[in-house]
């Protein structure tokens, strides 16, 4: 049974008026008093008092000049408070100066009302910024509930990637997820069939934030469908597309596969639209570009895919990756690319895999733009040493 909404009780809002002149608390009183509840202070002090109460004024309207304590140091004092800082000053005066008007809004003052007083233009001017203040405070509160439903979404996503990685006799295995945001368009996981054999999804959705995230997390339930075919990699991308299509279309899903078989030595790749596989051999010391790519995931229903097939030699290391890492630009727009990540490859090979990983990131991170301007894609690494002899 759906509740009966109550009618809101609607609250006169509170305006301190902060004058030493009776004749000018007169006229703004009047103005406000159908519409408004008042307070009433002749100095700078008792304002202050007033301000700080419990039940604390939705504005202030504050004279310039008075004795004591004049108005902009009561502002100042006010922005300075937390308690008070978000309250709306406009100041009263009798002072047109650019320079006056000019340090007014340098203390945190929002308008002038100036002297002799128009009781509509007084009117005029506090309705105006109570109706802007309220919707400050309704967009900071829409603002937190987003932010309340992105934490959500991020732990959700986070719950569907894996919690560890897959301990296989001879293999070892490093995974790096990065999101640009809270929430992130990159997914990997892994199929285990059992102690020798493993598959190895990694795959990148168009786009950022939550459409993104949510197509994301369809891919763990359609690669669950795909077990049964998971020591053939063509085919379990043949079966992520057909999942995939017909469900959105403004994205598209980049994805690669490796399917790797202890018992025989041998990996199998395939990839539709996603960046190279990089293999680095012991053998050789070099970093080589692995690529066997059909078309990206989603769009095309009778896409095909094929499997490139090579032996799993010792001390090989094979790195998976999204190109939130080769596409990270530099201040002078300038990409770390494929070539630079060989290099790097080549060049760190004597790293361990989790020090290669970590090493790697902070590369890309200091490579890429300013830190004020935060990272510039998600970026997923997935890594595995074969080490059998």
């Amino acid at each position: 049974m759906s509740a009966i909404p109550q009618q809101a009780i609607v609250t006169q809002k509170l305006i301190l008026i902060v004058d030493d002149t009776p004749t000018n608390i007169g006229v703004i009183s009047g103005a406000l008093r159908d519409s408004y509840k008042t307070k009433i202070a002749t100095n700078g002090p008792k304002a202050l008092s007033l301000a700080c109460a419990e039940e604390k004024p939705d504005l202030i309207l504050l004279d310039v000049m008075m004795p004591e304590m004049d108005g902009y140091e009561v502002c100042m004092r006010l922005k300075a408070e937390p308690s008070t800082r978000e309250i709306p000053v406009i100041f009263l005066t009798g002072q047109t100066s650019a320079e006056d008007e000019t340090r007014g809004f340098e203390v945190g003052a929002v308008d002038y009302v100036h002297k002799p007083f128009s009781p509509a233009v007084v009117k005029a001017r506090v309705r105006s910024h109570i109706l802007l203040r309220e919707s400050g405070a309704q967009l900071t509160a829409q603002l937190l509930e987003l932010n309340n439903e992105l934490d959500m979404a991020r732990q959700i996503q986070l719950s569907i990637l894996p919690h560890t990685v897959p301990q296989l006799p001879g293999l070892e295995i490093v995974a790096r997820f990065r999101p640009m945001t809270a929430v992130a368009g990159d997914f990997y996981d892994f199929v285990q069939i059992d102690d020798k054999h493993l598959g190895i999804l990694i795959a990148d959705v168009s786009g950022h934030g939550l459409s993104s995230a949510l197509i994301a997390s369809m891919l763990q339930v359609a690669l669950t469908a795909q077990v049964v075919h998971a020591s053939e990699p063509a085919k379990v991308l043949s079966g992520l597309n057909h999942a995939l299509c017909g469900k959105f279309t403004q994205h598209f899903v980049t994805a690669a596969y490796v399917y790797v078989d202890l018992e025989k030595s041998q990996m199998r790749y395939a990839g539709a639209g996603h960046p190279p596989v990089m293999q680095f051999r012991r053998s050789t010391g070099k970093t080589n570009k692995l690529l066997e790519n059909g078309l990206i995931l989603g769009m095309f229903e009778n896409a095909t895919y094929e499997t490139l097939q090579c032996p799993l030699r010792a001390g090989d290391r094979y790195v998976l990756y999204t190109d939130g890492i080769v596409e990270a630009a530099s201040p002078a727009a300038e990409l770390y690319g494929e070539d630079r990540f060989m290099r790097f490859i080549d060049d760190n090979q004597a790293l361990g895999a989790e020090q290669f990983a970590d090493a790697l990131l902070d590369e890309v991170s200091q490579w890429g733009q300013p830190a004020c301007q935060g990272q510039q894609d998600d970026i997923t690494l997935l890594l595995f040493d074969f080490k059998r002899f």
